[in-house]
């Protein structure tokens, strides 16, 4: 565990520092978010967020090759990591050149597919699919298909919840450490190394995330950009799948202790992981739900995501932020205290503290205009 704060810090402390130069760098090449009608920051920012986050996970990759415990991991770990840091590059640069000349939704995705499948060349898939209570083998033509699917999909879901000051960034990294929670746990309880590669992503993307923040949080210094968003979202979903081939599928379906965990049946190893980014993913399907009906492209851009509702209903800037944060964290750590410990007080404690954010959400507005009034 030691050596896993160790690599959180060096890519804290790797992000934080690059980020200046980024911001820099952002400013020479005109690489600036302009102010639009549909964004709510009022003065233009630089991005570039992405360079500087990929350098911090980059560094973690280095630092940890040279721990004296990660260090002795064999290729099963390091191989799928610069697999996902190979990948992770791709669509930073196709970020990069997105943030300087607003490339097309389809060249976007074009970048999207050709990362994933890098990533899949290199190991990094599923293995297998839950299917009514059985455990469904993959060919590699499926595990490719399904792999590029939630890779694409995590890091647009991402990159549609990026319109406040922090909030992806923010996201992400607390998913990454709720995922790295559950890939530790999970590896003491079967009896594994303690190095393993979705340990080694999620330690290493938190720290970016936490490094980019004293820049991107609200008043934002430099947004993350595309190359940001999209590279988090990536390397948080090569992480999710990475684990999967990681332990035996009946493992991965057991709580603490060997309980089995049924509320949730045989999908829960499939779903577990990709619930950390349930808000962004819930955005994302409203959004293209909304845009179709309207009769525009799902890509067209608009002032009605989750974030913006938030401003509307009356909270600030800094505490809708926060509320998303909380929504991140509650599923996020909900989903693995309740898939690896089972009994009714994990999901009392879960619906209580549902109950608590969305009374913040709703209330908390109304305390406001109270306040003021009186």
């Amino acid at each position: 565990m030691r050596e896993y704060l160790v690599v959180v810090g060096i890519a804290l402390g790797v992000t934080y520092l690059l980020a200046s130069i980024a911001r820099t760098s952002a400013h020479h090449l005109g690489a600036v978010a302009r102010v639009r009608d549909r964004d709510v920051h009022a003065v233009p920012t630089p991005y570039f967020g992405g360079p500087a986050m990929l350098g911090g996970l980059l560094a973690a990759y280095l630092a940890a090759t040279h721990l004296p415990f990660l260090s002795l991991a064999d290729e099963s770990v390091f191989g799928p990591v610069r697999g996902v840091l190979l990948g992770g590059t791709v669509i930073c640069i196709v970020g990069v050149i997105d943030d300087l000349y607003e490339l097309d939704a389809l060249s976007k995705f074009a970048g999207q597919v050709l990362a994933s499948i890098l990533v899949v060349t290199q190991g990094v898939q599923f293995v297998y699919l839950p299917l009514y209570g059985n455990y469904l083998g993959l060919d590699q033509a499926q595990a490719t298909i399904f792999t590029v699917l939630l890779i694409v999909g995590t890091a647009n879901a991402v990159n549609f919840v990026d319109g406040l000051d922090g909030l992806a960034a923010g996201m992400v990294g607390i998913g990454s450490v709720a995922f790295f929670a559950y890939a530790f746990i999970l590896a003491v309880e079967n009896g594994e190394t303690r190095a393993i590669a979705a340990a080694l992503l999620t330690a290493s993307l938190a720290g970016a995330c936490l490094g980019i923040l004293p820049h991107n949080f609200f008043p934002a210094r430099m947004f993350i950009g595309d190359s940001g968003s999209m590279l988090i979202g990536f390397v948080l979903a090569c992480s999710s799948i990475s684990l999967t081939g990681q332990f035996p599928a009946t493992s991965l379906a057991e709580g603490i202790g060997g309980a089995e965990v049924t509320f949730l049946p045989a999908l829960l190893p499939l779903i577990l992981p990709f619930t950390i980014l349930l808000v962004p993913f819930a955005d994302l399907a409203l959004a293209v739900v909304r845009r179709t009906r309207a009769g525009r492209s799902p890509f067209s851009p608009d002032k009605m995501h989750i974030h913006h509702r938030l401003l509307e209903i009356g909270h600030s800037h800094r505490r809708a932020v926060l509320l998303m944060y909380a929504a991140a964290g509650l599923v996020a750590f909900g989903s693995v205290v309740i898939s690896l410990f089972s009994g009714w007080q994990s999901i009392v404690g879960f619906g209580v503290l549902s109950l608590l954010t969305a009374a913040a959400v709703f209330v908390l507005p109304k305390l406001d205009d109270k306040i003021w009034s009186s």
